[in-house]
């Protein structure tokens, strides 16, 4: 996080890692960039909106989820629609509403909180250490790398904050370390208030964890499930902002159609790239029941390819970093990630493990992400490329 605050302060553009990226190794891998950071964004909120039905599903277990997802993302895509500042505004109040919510879950459960639940099979469904759970571990690093999925978002709305230079470092700083604090206290709670193993595989985990501590009736759970909404809320409206931008900052480049960069004439929004990015992502909730990737439904499919575009997003915008500095030494840097080289390397380092383990533990999902990866730069050099080869002067949009 402190080198995307570097990248970003130093280039607020709407790209994000697309703009850092092809400012610092030219066309091709800026829209490999661009291409990584959609699989990570558009990917996610299928995921989310299927665990929104799952919660209202709890209140109202005559909804069925899928439409409730859907109809998710109508309302939350209509949301971005109609302007920045009533989404920004709306995502602010949900996330303080979501910090409340997790709080009191913690709070709430952590009368019945015990070291020996949380430790128990901890390795690898055993309770001793062995080399098995060495592999148990690195197959887990999706599902922990998804408590910090998409920060990077901030970003992609680098354009339209007002000093962004100033603000972005801010928000980025403050974010990371907000969630590092609810991230362990959610899972440490969670997991030591029971068998941990019973809410490893369902997709609303924390009523679930609270309901065998206060019961089906407790005006606790209720509350917990109606304002728990909104965590999921902040984190399902927050990422379809950042996809409409991505694709609106790839399209102005003159990397995709067009049309993606046009602007809704009365609300100046993206609206054909948020419109875009749901209907795939409807695609995808409605795919669950029926078609599976190496034996797991698309929910926990989706998670990990969200996950793979992210890995690969963070090696690119690391070495983006490094060559910036080496390249651009004058460029002003509001923002400079501290301890460089040093830093930095180490999440370099960390990217390209934590990317050889999910493609050791997931290489059917893996052969599904270069498949995408390889239809996308298909695309670029039959489409994309001659497109920029005509009016170079488009590519310049990530400066």
């Amino acid at each position: 996080m402190f080198s995307f605050t570097e990248l970003t302060a130093a280039i607020p553009r709407a790209g994000g890692p697309f703009a850092y990226t092809l400012r610092a190794f030219g066309p091709a891998a800026g829209f490999l960039a661009g291409l990584v950071t959609l699989i990570e964004f558009v990917f996610a909120p299928p995921a989310i909106a299927l665990a929104i039905g799952a919660y209202v599903n709890v209140q109202f277990p005559a909804l069925d989820a899928k439409l409730i997802a859907v109809s998710a993302y109508a309302v939350f895509m209509g949301l971005n629609l109609v302007g920045v500042s009533i989404a920004a505004t709306f995502e602010l109040i949900v996330t303080v509403l979501a910090v409340g919510e997790l709080l009191i879950f913690m709070g709430v459960v952590a009368p019945s909180f015990s070291v020996t639940n949380l430790v128990a099979g901890g390795w690898a469904g055993q309770n001793t250490f062995s080399a098995g759970a060495i592999g148990g571990m690195l197959a887990s690093l999706p599902f922990a790398i998804w408590f910090f999925l998409a920060i990077e978002g901030a970003a992609m709305a680098a354009e339209e904050v007002r000093e962004p230079k100033r603000v972005i470092p801010r928000a980025y700083i403050s974010g990371i370390l907000t969630l590092v604090a609810l991230a362990f206290g959610v899972m440490v709670f969670a997991g030591g208030s029971g068998d941990w193993r019973a809410l490893s595989s369902i997709n609303d985990p924390l009523p679930q964890a609270m309901k065998r501590v206060v019961g089906e009736g407790s005006v606790w759970l209720h509350l917990l499930v109606g304002i728990g909404l909104f965590g999921l809320i902040a984190s399902f409206h927050g990422i379809i902002l950042g996809y409409s931008r991505q694709f609106y900052a790839l399209a102005r480049a003159g990397f995709l159609p067009a049309g993606l960069a046009r602007l809704h004439p009365r609300f100046q929004t993206p609206h054909w790239g948020i419109l875009t990015g749901g209907v795939i992502g409807i695609l995808a909730i409605f795919s669950d029941s029926f078609v599976k990737v190496a034996g797991q439904p698309v929910t926990a499919t989706i998670v990990t390819l969200s996950v793979f575009g992210a890995t690969g997003m963070y090696i690119l915008s690391m070495l983006s970093l490094f060559r910036l500095r080496r390249t651009e030494p004058d460029l002003e840097r509001p923002f400079r990630a501290p301890l460089y080289p040093a830093l930095p390397a180490v999440a370099l380092t960390l990217a390209c493990g934590v990317m050889a383990a999910l493609i050791w533990f997931n290489p059917q999902i893996f052969g599904l992400f270069v498949g995408l990866l390889a239809l996308g730069m298909a695309y670029y050099a039959a489409v994309a490329r001659p497109r920029l080869a005509r009016a170079p002067s488009l590519n310049t949009a990530g400066d």
